[in-house]
């Protein structure tokens, strides 16, 4: 039958390029969303190529993950790979959220992850074989200002991911971190939280507008969606791949920045540039 992908988030931008870059590779691939049949750029690739197939997948909901991913197991016998994509950012630092907020955050980009993860590991580490990349961010690695909710979900992965590594290699499953830096899609648009429209008496209104006028542009000069694909599916191609792979040169230049500043003093300069006038 060939090896299954079910990939997470595939409506839009990264999960979209990468159902297609993963069907182009042979790949049967199960792509998967909270709306699949309001999703026309991902049915026209279905209407296009065979091997891609949609279903529902609801990343913050048990029952939803539970169903999509059994059925999944009934219909094709076992997933080789799976695609951790589906989240969405939110913008505000800590006065400004709700509790709430923080929640829903770590709901979709942390448990959310957590959840379908925990669905597929049992069939991979009874086959002793499979793989997951879980697409993470920079966020995960450099905390950029007024993201603090989606900073704290990104960290949470990445930990999550580096301590379950270690473990599933011992039965053959590889685990691997994806952590693009700004990807030209609609991400920067959709973001929720303080993204416009901030109340005139916000003390941190300056501050927060300044930020999202840069991190617009940026997102705007950023690699593109299919870029970041590629680099999914020559991880899913590699028999021996990294925990960390960081999709373009100025991603890689900012997670080696991390590393070799141990106190972190360049780290904050270099977000802070972001706030300054």
């Amino acid at each position: 039958m060939g090896s299954t992908a079910v990939i997470t988030g595939a409506s839009s931008g990264i999960g979209l390029a990468t159902t297609r870059a993963l069907a182009g590779a042979g790949w049967h691939v199960v792509a998967t969303a909270r709306h699949p049949e309001s999703a026309q750029s991902l049915r026209d690739i279905a209407d296009e190529l065979p091997n891609v197939e949609l279903r529902t997948l609801d990343v913050t909901d048990d029952q939803s993950v539970d169903s999509c991913i059994g059925s999944v197991y009934a219909d094709r016998g076992s997933i080789e790979l799976l695609v951790n994509n589906a989240g969405a950012g939110h913008r505000g630092t800590l006065e400004q959220l709700s509790l709430q907020e923080i929640s829903q955050s770590m709901e979709l980009n942390f448990f959310g992850v957590a959840r379908v993860t925990k669905a597929v590991l049992p069939a991979m580490r009874a086959a002793r074989s499979g793989r997951v990349i879980t697409v993470t961010s920079l966020n995960g690695l450099v905390a950029l200002p007024f993201s603090d909710a989606y900073n704290a979900a990104k960290f949470a992965v990445e930990g999550l991911m580096e301590s379950l590594a270690t473990v599933m290699r011992e039965f053959g499953v590889h685990l691997s971190l994806l952590e693009p830096g700004p990807v030209r899609t609609a991400f920067f648009a959709n973001v929720g939280g303080h993204a416009s429209n901030i109340d005139a008496e916000d003390p941190y209104r300056e501050l927060i507008n300044r930020f999202n006028e840069r991190i617009t542009a940026m997102g705007s000069s950023g690699q593109s969606a299919e870029s970041v694909a590629d680099v999914i599916r020559e991880i899913a191609a590699d028999p021996s791949p990294a925990l960390r792979y960081q999709p373009s040169t100025d991603a890689q230049a900012i997670a080696a920045q991390k590393l070799v500043d141990t106190t972190g003093r360049s780290i904050l300069a270099g977000t802070g540039a972001l706030l300054q006038p």
